[in-house]
């Protein structure tokens, strides 16, 4: 009896194990990756070619505040808003009391001075005659009269040059345009009390600004500096005519990057003789970024955005491995790349979260 239940028991032993072994190897066999079959495509060079749209500033190509030099009142206004002015033009005339007493009194000091050089001179001169008889004048006497008429020179020169002084400054009270353009500010009125900014005047007396030429003034990103260089086309429109497309040409590059914004200040010289264009405007700006040399352009789809990076899936040795890149410009649906790759490499065409590292693949 006791041999039979001990036969039974090692049948059941043996038959469980052998199922055991026949279980394990199902498993393993379970958790070999079968390779996939996915579509890839061979990494080429292309030169791509974008166009960047940003806002820019329309303004005038020159602009100025004008202020009074001096305290004084405003006489009389010969412009307005909207005038047209001429370099030279004058603009508006201002009165100062004091001023005209103080150039009364400088005319008066110069009078008195030349009557007193005068009689020194003379007095000099005579000595100087009477000195030719040896024994008439001693030498210290002719060198103090000579001392006294230089002196006397020298305060006539002073009083002239206080003149001189006072009726500059006079002509402070005659304000002229530096330039031709046009008035876009008037702040004062007649009767008004003006001075130097801050002094009387918060605001300038008058705007004038060169409306038909203007500069636009636009920002260029730094990962597209490298594109522009002086002497290249844009076109770019203003909401106000929103179906007139303008042209313009790079002028100036600021060479360097603004530090808060990391940008490049460019500016375009605009033509504007009709006054359609007015200063102030904001224009968006097309630029065209032509590519210079060639580089690795693949579609958007066969980026794999995840929480660690960008990256692609190349096929290396019939496995994926994962490559971190950048992108750069982009036209459309397509991207430029950069990265540890090489013209000809194999990547996935449209790689998913569920594909991983060292995954089997068969393209």
């Amino acid at each position: 009896m006791n041999i039979k239940i001990l036969s039974t028991f090692l049948g059941l032993t043996l038959i469980t194990a052998m199922y055991g072994c026949g279980n394990t190897e199902n498993k393993t066999e379970k958790k070999k990756e079968k390779p996939l079959n996915i579509a890839t495509f061979e990494l080429k060079k292309e030169r791509l070619s974008t166009r960047l749209s940003l806002p820019g500033e329309l303004i005038a190509r020159q602009q100025v505040d004008l202020y009074a030099k001096v305290s004084s009142f405003v006489k009389s206004l010969k412009v307005d808003i909207g005038s047209e002015v001429s370099k030279g033009q004058l603009l508006m005339t201002l009165e100062a009391p004091e001023m005209s007493s103080q150039l009364a009194a400088t005319q008066s000091r110069i009078k008195a001075q030349e009557a007193i050089y005068t009689a020194s001179k003379a007095n000099y001169n005579r000595l100087y005659e009477t000195s030719k008889t040896p024994g008439t004048i001693s030498t210290n006497d002719l060198d103090q009269a000579l001392a006294r008429k230089n002196a006397d020179l020298a305060q006539l020169e002073a009083a002239r040059a206080a003149y001189k002084e006072v009726g500059s400054v006079q002509d402070y009270l005659t304000i002229r345009a530096p330039f031709s353009g046009i008035i876009s500010a008037r702040n004062v009125n007649l009767g008004a009390y003006v001075g130097p900014s801050g002094k009387g005047s918060d605001l300038p007396l008058f705007t004038l600004q060169d409306q038909k030429n203007l500069r636009l003034a636009v920002s260029i990103p730094e990962v597209y500096t490298g594109y522009l260089k002086a002497g290249d086309a844009i076109t770019f429109t203003v909401k106000s005519l929103p179906n007139q497309n303008f042209t313009a040409k790079v002028k100036r590059l600021s060479g360097a990057l603004d530090l808060r914004l990391r940008s490049e200040r460019i500016e375009m010289d605009v033509p504007n003789a009709g006054k359609t264009l007015l200063p102030g405007m904001v224009a968006e700006v097309n630029i065209p970024l032509p590519a210079h040399t060639g580089t690795f352009v693949v579609a958007k789809k066969a980026l794999l955005d995840t929480s660690e990076g960008l990256f692609v899936l190349k096929v290396v040795d019939g496995k994926m491995v994962k490559i971190a890149v950048k992108k750069g410009r982009e036209a459309d649906d397509r991207v430029e790349l950069f990265g540890n790759l090489s013209e000809g490499d194999k990547l996935v065409a449209e790689p998913t979260e569920e594909m991983h590292e060292g995954m089997p693949i068969k393209s």
